[in-house]
């Protein structure tokens, strides 16, 4: 669990937990050798992690698969600026085949 040093600043969260769900979280605590409280947030900052890039990665991969297929459907031409640079890659690079 990533521990919180003192030079950082901090904000109060305050939480109504029952009993059994505080003993839960403490056993929890205790076998991984930490304070409760650095249990708490090591373990909601995971989730929150997890949470907010599942989101960001279903929402980017979404967007990107559509413009993916619409770019297979419907293809562009290379405009004179990528001919250009694409010649220029190849005097640069060779023309991709080892002798």
């Amino acid at each position: 669990m990533t521990k919180t040093t003192k030079s950082e600043p901090s904000a109060r969260l305050e939480a109504r937990i029952s009993p059994e769900i505080k003993a839960l979280w403490q056993k929890a605590a205790d076998i991984e050798g930490c304070t409760l409280t650095d249990f708490v947030i090591a373990s909601v900052q995971a989730v929150a992690s997890k949470v907010i890039e599942q989101h960001q990665r279903l929402t980017l991969d979404l967007d990107d698969s559509e413009a993916f297929v619409n770019a297979l459907l419907n293809p562009t031409q290379p405009n004179q600026a990528l001919k250009a640079a694409a010649l220029r890659y190849k005097q640069v690079m060779g023309d991709g085949t080892h002798n």
